[in-house]
C-alpha cells in the first residue's frame, strides 16, 4: 500500500467528524434563523432600555416599577385569600417583576456585572415588598382561617419538577417575546404562565400564620421560576448574538467573567431542582397514602348505612377526610387504629362532616384523641 493511501485512510474518520460538525452547525443556524429571524430582532439598545430600570428615564421607570409591583402584590394577596383565580391572573398580568429578572439574564450575557447587581437588587426589594404585603394581610385574618382549605394557597406550596419544566419553557417564550418585534403580544400570556408575585404573597400569608413549611414551598416555587427565567433568557440572548453586539452608544460587552455567571446560574438551577425533585417523589407517595386513607376511611364510615367518603385532601402533614353521614360518625379511634401502618406516623387526621363539623382525630401512631 502506498503512503498516500495510508494517509487518506488515517484522515478518513476525522473528515467524517468534520462533516458531521458542519452539518450540525448548519442545522443549528437554520433553526436559530427560523426561531429568531434577524429581520425581527430588536437591537441591543432597545432591549437594554426595556430591561435596565436605571437606563434612560430612570425616575419614571423606577416609579412605575414600585407602583405596579405594590398594586399587583395587593391584588395577588387579595385574590389568594379570596380564592379568586381571575383576580390572581390580573395580578400576574400587571406584575413587573419579570423585567429585572430577565435583566439579570441580559447582564450575564453581556458580562455586565452592574446590570446584574442592579436587577438583582430590584428583585430582592420586590420579594421583600410582596412578602411584606402578605404578612400584613395575614395579620388581619380571623383566627379561624384554615389555609389548608384554600386551593390558591395549597396549589403554590407544593412545587414539583414539572413546574420547573413549564417555567423554563415559559421563560424561553418570554425571552423570545422581548427579543422579537413581531411577537411582543405574547408577553401577557407569559406573565400569566410563569407565576412570580402570587407565590411571594403566599409566602407572606403562610409565614404570618406560622405555616413555615408551606411558606418555604411557595418560596421554592418562586425561586425555581426565577432561575428558569434567567436560564432561558441567557440561552436566548446568547443565541441571538447580544453577547458580542456593540451598543449604539459605542459601549461593548462588560468585563464580568461570564463563566462564573454561567456557573452560578447552573448551580442555582441544581439548587432549586433538588427540592422540586424531592417534592415530586413526595407527591407520588402522598398520592399513594391518600388512596390508602380514602379506602380505610370508606370501610370505617361504611358501618353506617348511607354514609360515604366524598374526598381526601392531603396538605403538608395533614389529611382531611370529607364524609357524608346521616348521623354521628363512628368513633374516630377505630379509624386511627385502622390507619396505623397504612400511612407514616405523625400524619394528622381531620374528619370533615357534611354538617360543617370538623373532628380532630389526632396523629397516626400517637395517643388516642379525645374528640370521639
Amino acid at each position: 500500500m502506498r503512503d498516500s493511501d495510508q494517509t487518506e485512510e488515517s484522515w478518513a474518520p476525522f473528515r467524517g467528524k468534520v462533516n458531521i460538525e458542519i452539518w450540525c452547525e448548519a442545522a443549528m443556524s437554520n433553526m436559530r434563523e427560523m426561531i429568531l429571524p434577524a429581520s425581527q430582532r430588536w437591537d441591543l439598545g432597545h432591549l437594554r432600555d426595556h430591561l435596565d430600570l436605571v437606563h434612560g428615564d430612570r425616575a419614571s421607570k423606577v416609579s412605575a416599577f414600585w407602583t405596579m409591583l405594590t398594586l399587583s402584590g395587593v391584588i395577588a394577596v387579595a385574590g389568594v385569600l379570596g380564592n379568586s383565580t381571575a383576580t390572581v391572573i390580573g395580578a400576574m398580568i400587571i406584575a413587573p417583576l419579570g423585567v429585572p429578572i430577565i435583566g439579570i439574564a441580559l447582564g450575564i450575557v453581556r458580562g455586565n456585572g452592574g446590570l446584574v447587581a442592579r436587577s438583582g437588587a430590584f428583585v430582592a426589594g420586590g420579594v421583600v415588598l410582596v412578602v411584606g404585603i402578605g404578612l400584613v394581610a395575614s395579620a388581619m385574618l380571623p383566627q379561624t382561617t384554615d389555609l389548608l382549605t384554600n386551593p390558591q394557597v395549597t396549589g403554590r406550596t407544593s412545587p414539583k419538577l414539572v413546574d420547573m419544566i413549564a417555567a423554563i419553557a415559559t421563560g424561553l417564550a418570554g425571552a423570545v417575546g422581548m427579543s422579537r418585534r413581531d411577537v411582543s403580544d405574547v408577553l401577557p400570556g407569559v406573565a400569566i404562565a410563569i407565576s412570580l408575585v402570587p407565590p411571594l404573597g403566599v409566602v407572606g400569608v403562610c409565614a404570618g400564620q406560622g405555616q413555615w413549611v408551606m411558606a418555604l414551598g411557595a418560596f421554592v416555587l418562586f425561586a425555581s421560576n426565577m432561575v428558569a427565567m434567567v436560564l432561558a433568557g441567557t440561552l436566548i440572548f446568547t443565541a441571538y448574538g447580544y453577547a458580542t453586539e456593540v451598543e449604539t452608544d459605542g459601549g461593548a460587552a462588560g468585563g464580568m467573567r461570564r463563566r462564573r455567571a454561567y456557573t452560578a446560574v447552573a448551580a442555582g438551577l441544581v439548587l432549586v431542582m433538588v427540592p422540586l425533585l424531592a417534592n415530586s417523589v413526595a407527591t407520588t407517595l402522598v398520592a399513594l397514602w391518600t388512596q390508602r386513607v380514602s379506602e380505610t376511611a370508606q370501610a370505617w364510615v361504611g358501618q353506617i348505612p348511607g354514609a360515604r367518603v366524598t374526598g381526601v385532601t392531603a396538605v403538608s402533614r395533614t389529611a382531611v377526610i370529607s364524609i357524608v353521614c346521616p348521623g354521628d360518625p363512628p368513633s374516630v379511634s377505630e379509624l386511627m387504629k385502622a390507619l396505623d401502618g397504612q400511612v407514616p406516623d405523625g400524619v394528622q387526621i381531620v374528619v370533615d362532616t357534611s354538617v360543617g363539623r370538623q373532628i380532630d382525630a389526632g396523629a397516626v401512631g400517637g395517643p388516642p384523641s379525645t374528640s370521639g
